[in-house]
C-alpha cells in the first residue's frame, strides 16, 4: 500500500521514537524531509543527520534525537497542512507557536524554512508542520 503522506510518517516515526526514549530513529530520505530535517537541526530541535543506504540500497536517514536533562527537546510536534486538507498562511498571517518558544516549518517559494525565517524573507507558504 502507498503512503499518502510521507513528512507525516516521519514526524510520528521522530514523535514514536522520542517517547521510547531512542537516540537514533531512521526514516526514509526524500528531498522534502530532507529540508524539514535542515530546518529541525539548525533551530536545534535534533542532533544531526545523515544520509544512509538501507539493506535494500533504498536511502534513508538516520536522525540523532536531542535530550535535554533526560527530556526530549521536542515536546510536541504535529502536522498542520494534510494532504486532505492544506493549509497556507501569508506572512502577515504566520501564527506563533506558543508567543514565539516553537517554530512553524514553512514551505514557501524561496524554500522550506522556519516562520522566523519566512518572516524575514518576507514570504508566505504552506504550512507543513508546528514544532514546540
Amino acid at each position: 500500500m502507498a503512503m499518502t503522506d510521507p513528512l507525516g510518517d516521519m514526524l510520528t516515526r521522530i514523535r514514536n521514537g522520542q517517547m521510547r526514549r531512542k537516540s537514533v530513529v531512521n526514516v526514509p530520505a526524500s528531498n522534502m524531509r530532507g529540508r524539514v530535517l535542515d530546518v529541525l537541526k539548525s533551530e536545534g530541535f535534533i542532533r544531526a543527520y545523515e544520509r544512509q543506504e538501507d539493506a535494500n540500497n533504498k536511502p534513508e536517514f538516520e536522525v540523532q534525537l536531542k535530550y535535554h536533562e533526560g527530556e526530549p527537546v521536542i515536546r510536541t510536534i504535529a502536522r498542520v497542512s494534510k494532504p486532505g486538507r492544506r493549509v497556507y498562511s501569508s506572512v502577515k498571517e504566520l501564527p506563533r507557536v506558543s508567543n514565539g518558544l516553537g517554530i512553524l516549518i514553512v514551505s514557501t517559494p524561496k524554500g522550506v524554512m522556519s516562520d522566523n525565517d519566512a518572516r524575514a524573507a518576507n514570504v508566505g507558504g504552506e504550512v507543513l508542520c508546528s514544532v514546540l
